[in-house]
């Protein structure tokens, strides 16, 4: 079944540089004709769009003499957006199509450091950090920084809305780190220096099983629905099945989404016994979701399946019940799986509401198809525009306020507790909710308001794709 690739991303500044914009022809006439054309056929809100209509222009010298009137590629793109920032915060366009690819598989540059932000007080002046977790093999792992550490500052200036980019977005900086007690952030007076460098995750982090009250209790960290990972992602599985755990606790906190074939791939893996029933349906703007269901339905559609895409056998566990541990950076690919699971098992939901991403974008090249192969070569733009919502089995798709969680339990910056450990909070709970033996949970004053994280401050931290473009839709387009 032929897919179109998406991107679901963030239109969020960041620190990551584009390279590549040399490369455009000095008439932006070209990339504009593209820009438009792209949108006018997969643009979600294409038909709110006064502009994207396909009645806007009679031919194409009307259309060249519209697109002459912008001063950059950039400018055009914007301005053919619908209601930006409220309806339509992601959509994006980049100058440079090799760096878009490399995000897509988790390829950043990154000193190792995963962190969130959070505001300091209510006057929402200030804002502080704190260490998630640390990527192995990178400049972090080998300094004296750890998940927990708590800072309050960048090279002796202290973090604001207003200055974190700047100060965070640089390749090599230093920390002033702090301590949290009781939502008091006191300066320790010790700095930690860190250097980025491209870096490629491995989004499977911790994996363990957990023996508690004759429940043998899978626990599995996955940040990230990188599609270069689905053998590892399968391999991880393949281990918990080995050990016949009888329980699983699935960790999203940090995981920002990816592919929606990965998504697929790891509903598949927690259950096994739905091969071929739908996962998940996509719903496109008007005129191609006719044109779909018209000419090719089964493009609309992901289903659980038993193999990789390489044909390897999926390792499943062919459970009726799963826990899956949140934040507010839980996002995108990962709300999917939450969503699409739920007409079929039970999906207990241990943390914060999550992000609340219902929409995807598509990666279109500049090429007749809108795909990589035969794109023009005088410029390497490309450009992810939000083309679809998804919805579950019951038809459901409406979360664009978060999934709220089943047992509301947010992290406490100054118990952030050992990944993988029984004793950390949130791992905790879930373990005491399948043993029944668990105490009344406390969760953290939440005096702190959540601000950014490391993910979704860089350009595409947090996406949704999918793999491959259906053919026969580039004919839909109103100028040839």
């Amino acid at each position: 079944m032929k897919k179109i690739r998406l991107l679901m991303a963030s239109l969020l500044v960041g620190a990551l540089a584009f390279t590549g914009c040399e490369d455009m022809d000095d008439n932006a006439v070209p990339v504009n004709d593209f820009i438009w054309k792209g949108l006018n056929l997969y643009y979600l809100w294409q038909a709110e769009v006064p502009d994207l209509s396909d009645e806007r222009f009679a031919n194409q010298g009307q259309l060249n003499s519209y697109l002459e009137g912008f001063s950059s590629p950039e400018d055009l793109f914007e301005s053919l957006l619908y209601q930006r920032g409220t309806v339509d915060r992601w959509s994006v366009l980049v100058p440079d199509f090799r760096v878009l690819e490399n995000a897509l598989q988790g390829v950043v540059k990154s000193n190792g450091m995963e962190f969130g932000l959070v505001y300091t007080d209510g006057t929402q002046t200030a804002i502080f950090g704190y260490v998630r977790y640390i990527l192995p093999n990178t400049d972090a792992s080998a300094k004296n920084i750890h998940r927990g550490d708590i800072f309050y500052g960048v090279n002796d200036t202290p973090l604001t809305p207003e200055n974190y980019q700047s100060l965070l977005g640089a390749d090599t900086y230093t920390l002033n780190m702090a301590t949290y007690n009781n939502g008091v952030v006191t300066p320790t007076g010790t700095t930690v220096t860190l250097t980025k460098a491209e870096y490629a995750e491995n989004p499977v982090y911790n994996v363990q099983v957990t023996e508690v009250d004759n429940h043998k209790i899978g626990y599995f960290m996955y940040n990230g629905f990188y599609s270069n990972y689905d053998s590892d992602l399968n391999a991880a599985f393949g281990n918990l099945a080995s050990q016949n755990i009888t329980d699983l606790v699935l960790d999203l906190r940090y995981n920002s989404g990816g592919s929606v074939r990965t998504a697929a791939f790891l509903a598949s893996m927690i259950t096994g016994q739905f091969n071929g029933e739908l996962f998940a349906k996509q719903q496109w703007n008007n005129k191609l979701q006719s044109y779909y269901e018209d000419n090719n339905p089964d493009a609309l559609q992901n289903l659980f399946t038993n193999q990789l895409s390489g044909g390897a056998s999926i390792n499943s566990l062919h459970l009726n019940k799963v826990y899956i541990l949140t934040t507010r950076s839980t996002a995108s690919a990962s709300e999917l799986v939450i969503n699409c699971l739920k007409p079929y098992i039970d999906v207990v939901v241990i943390g914060d509401t999550t992000t609340g991403k219902n929409v995807g974008s598509v990666t279109l090249y500049d090429s007749p198809d809108f795909g990589r192969s035969g794109r023009d070569g005088s410029h390497r733009y490309a450009m992810q525009p939000i083309v679809l919502k998804t919805i579950n089995a019951d038809g459901f798709g409406d979360y664009s306020a978060g999934i709220a969680p089943t047992v509301e339990l947010r992290e406490d910056y100054g118990n952030m507790g050992v990944i993988g450990d029984p004793a950390e909070p949130l791992f905790a709970a879930a373990i005491g909710d399948i043993t029944g033996n668990g105490r009344p949970i406390w969760s953290p004053s939440k005096k702190h308001k959540g601000f950014k994280d490391s993910k979704n401050i860089r350009r595409f931290g947090t996406e949704m794709y999918i793999d491959e473009m259906p053919a026969g839709s580039a004919a839909l387009q109103p100028i040839p």
